[in-house]
């Protein structure tokens, strides 16, 4: 089975494919940040050709898609206290109609079985909700990320191992306990601190996502191959 990773740099998801046996390959406008044998680093739409691949999963940029910062798609008077090279206002709004077009085009790619993995934002809301949304302690990682999958032709994603949250009270002295994992603050923030290399991070797919990937619709993109290659 032919997989393609698109806007991956880390080679986490395609790896764990390819463990599995299958002839997986990650893509990315960044360079692999493990074994580059199996990286293609280039624009992905100049590899969607039909016929190449039977599954496809897709991590377009989240910058201007997800629902953080939405004081700067607006017009007002803060504009003059952003950091050099951040987009606000009219520019900002175009670089998010831009990352909707492109996921569009990747919803659309010739490819027979299709994801798109996006955190919480827009895309359910401009383009059409996800298929289901999950969260890195269903597979066995410590961290809390409510992420959406828009599948096409393949299934929902089954939880695979909990990992238990720890409990705190928050806010501080209101009795109210709530449940944190290691990636939050009490408050649940980000512990990530701010760097250049932070949106990287904050990006990378957990391990567990990436078996559960490999393992559940590799089996099920392999029938179907089967199936197609026997009728």
């Amino acid at each position: 089975m032919r997989v393609l990773i698109g806007c991956e740099s880390s080679g986490i998801i395609r790896d764990a494919f390819r463990k599995l046996g299958h002839d997986a390959y990650s893509c990315d406008l960044l360079p692999c940040e493990g074994d580059p044998t199996f990286h293609f680093q280039c624009d992905v739409r100049t590899l969607l050709k039909p016929g190449m691949w039977d599954l496809f999963i897709c991590h377009p940029d989240c910058t201007y898609l997800t629902n953080s910062a939405a004081w700067a798609f607006g017009d007002g008077p803060y504009h003059q206290k952003v950091k050099p090279g951040t987009l606000v206002g009219a520019d900002r709004r175009a670089a998010r109609e831009e990352a909707l077009a492109f996921v569009r085009e990747m919803m659309d790619a010739p490819v027979p079985h299709i994801a798109i993995e996006n955190p919480v934002g827009v895309i359910s809301t401009q383009i059409k909700p996800a298929s289901q949304y999950i969260q890195p302690h269903e597979y066995g990682d410590d961290a809390s990320k409510k992420t959406g999958l828009w599948l096409k032709n393949l299934p929902l994603l089954r939880p695979t191992r909990s990992c238990p949250p720890r409990i705190v009270e928050w806010p501080k002295g209101s009795g109210k306990m709530v449940q944190r994992w290691s990636n939050q603050t009490d408050s649940g923030q980000n512990r990530l601190s701010p760097g250049a290399d932070r949106w990287i991070e904050r990006s990378r797919t957990y391990q567990g996502w990436a078996e559960a990937m490999a393992s559940q619709w590799g089996e099920y993109v392999q029938q179907a191959v089967e199936g197609r290659e026997a009728a």
